[in-house]
């Protein structure tokens, strides 16, 4: 049995090519299973492909169609541009990790790739064309999507000859240029690969100098002078105001390091002074009351191989700040209760928001430890000192917020991005993140106003609605009460503005339970 006829027919472009071809095909009775016309630079490419070759002689209809006016050239070809095409995408598709199923609006399967076949579990047949329910699917979620439905991140399990799957499914309709749904695509990506993916690329959740936000001289200029002191094995201080990022630099100096240990952060001002040394420096059996039996191990014996980072050096008490200079001299250190030294490999890096030179003039701070870690010092630059990077920072703040709570992208006006750049930020970028966040719940819409960006008082000004009437006067209006009617207004705007009571209650910094047991409280005022 004869193949069909795959042609390549190129003629001098002119009106009515088309239709002399079609007319010739009709009186020969031909059955086309493709045709496709190319015009381009004075010149027409017609590929065609004969259902019918079998019952007509190839030549003779060859040269049939060489009697066609302002014909150049005609070929045989083995594949036509759309088998080509197909070739190439099926290559592609077949070479991403994640499964592809696309359909079309009769729900039929029109692109699968060879992960898709393997969750799927069939491999070992011809699926193109199949009705999407004959396959082995958990649900047919795809086929809402033909309706305008669209889902993302959907955990699924499935079970087949090949062993079981679980995958995240995020699917989307496939719309024409007139905005009519011609289709849908899904795209499964495996759970194994993702945790893989994700220890790879963020091993215990450690900051790297790729992560830092800004292009400003400033910011650049501390960065670079950290990668420098990163490989390096001196102690490295960062100064900095509050919510700088002291503890990303730490966080990210650890992460070029090179070190195979962890990094191990302790705030000097978050603990006492007698729990504070016991913290880095452990305690055999019985030095206290209350101590284990079996001792324990401080967090410099912890942090072995790796980094400690002792934030807020300067509220060190000064009888722990001789212990620290013996440990940053001589790399041992002395549990509470023990009668010898333990030798710890460990990377020092330290940070605080005070001048320590002013304290050691006022002897709060060992001058012998200042000059011991201050041989590398960091200046973690304030925002007023980097405006230039506020746009970039907002963007990567809307960015996570938005995918983490599956929303519209969101973005800010011109006035709004003017009122970020005239505040002077005391609270730095962990200011800037609070007030972005916030103004992503209470502007809802994908263009956030000036109006939602709020500092200080303007806050509850702003979530309580008429704030002259209800706390112009003291006693007006209780404490507890407005309490409530902030709390209240803040929960009906994250219920608002996410999918699920879960999502809101990760917005709000809440648990779930907290969050649920509040809307129980304030029922059906929160509509």
């Amino acid at each position: 049995m004869k193949s069909n006829l795959k042609l390549q027919i190129i003629f001098t472009d002119r009106v009515g090519i088309a239709a002399d071809v079609a007319t010739l095909l009709s009186e020969q009775g031909v059955n086309l299973a493709f045709f496709e016309m190319d015009v381009r630079g004075g010149q027409t490419t017609i590929y065609l492909e004969a259902e019918s070759a079998a019952a007509i002689d190839g030549d003779f209809f060859l040269d049939k169609l060489r009697t066609i006016p302002d014909l150049r050239e005609v070929f045989t070809i083995k594949a036509l541009p759309q088998e080509e095409r197909e070739k190439r995408l099926q290559v592609a598709l077949d070479s991403i990790s994640d499964g592809i199923l696309g359909i079309d609006n009769r729900g039929r399967v029109a692109i699968i790739n060879r992960v898709a076949r393997n969750i799927l579990g069939c491999d070992d047949r011809e699926v193109t064309g199949t009705n999407i329910r004959a396959l082995n699917r958990a649900d047919q979620r795809l086929e809402e999507c033909l309706s305008g439905k669209a889902f993302t991140n959907v955990k699924k399990n499935l079970i087949t000859p090949g062993g079981r799957f679980q995958f995240l499914a995020t699917g989307k309709p496939i719309k024409d240029s007139s905005g009519q749904i011609v289709g849908a695509v899904e795209i499964m990506k495996d759970m194994r690969e993702i945790k893989e993916l994700s220890s790879a690329v963020t091993p215990s959740n450690l900051f790297s100098f790729s992560d830092m936000i800004g292009r400003s001289p400033a910011i650049m200029e501390a960065i670079t002078f950290a990668q420098k002191m990163a490989r390096a094995d001196a102690v490295v201080s960062i100064y900095g105001e509050s919510g700088t990022g002291k503890e990303l630099f730490a966080s990210a100096i650890h992460s070029e390091s090179g070190r195979s240990g962890p990094f191990v952060p302790i705030n000097c001002a978050a603990l006492p002074e007698s729990l504070l040394e016991s913290e880095l420096f452990g305690y055999v059996g019985g030095a206290f009351s209350g101590a284990r039996k079996d001792g324990k191990a401080g967090l410099f014996e912890v942090a072995r191989d790796g980094t400690i980072f002792l934030d807020e050096i300067a509220e060190m008490p000064l009888s722990l700040q001789a212990k620290m200079l013996r440990v940053t001299q001589e790399k041992k250190i002395r549990r509470i209760g023990a009668n010898h030294e333990i030798p710890v490999n460990v990377r020092i890096i330290t940070a605080t928001n005070k001048n320590l030179a002013e304290m050691v003039e006022k002897q709060l701070f060992r001058e012998d430890l200042y000059y011991r870690i201050s041989v590398f010092p960091i200046y973690a630059p304030p925002l007023r000192e980097r405006r230039e990077d506020i746009p970039l920072l907002v963007e990567h703040f809307l960015f996570h917020l938005n995918s983490r709570l599956e929303k519209n992208w969101q973005s800010l006006s011109t006035e709004a991005l003017e009122k970020l750049h005239r505040h002077h930020w005391p609270g730095n970028i962990r200011e800037l993140k609070n007030v972005i966040e916030r103004a992503a719940i209470l502007g809802g819409s994908p263009k956030i106003e000036a109006e939602y960006i709020l500092f200080g008082k303007e806050v509850g000004r702003a979530i309580q609605g008429s704030a002259g009437s209800e706390t112009g006067e003291l006693g007006a209006t209780s404490l507890p009460a407005l309490v409530a009617r902030v709390e209240k207004r803040y929960i009906a705007a994250a219920l608002k503005q996410t999918r699920s009571k879960r999502q809101a209650a990760r917005l709000l910094g809440v648990t779930h339970t907290a969050l649920l047991n509040r809307i129980k409280k304030y029922g059906t005022s929160l509509e």
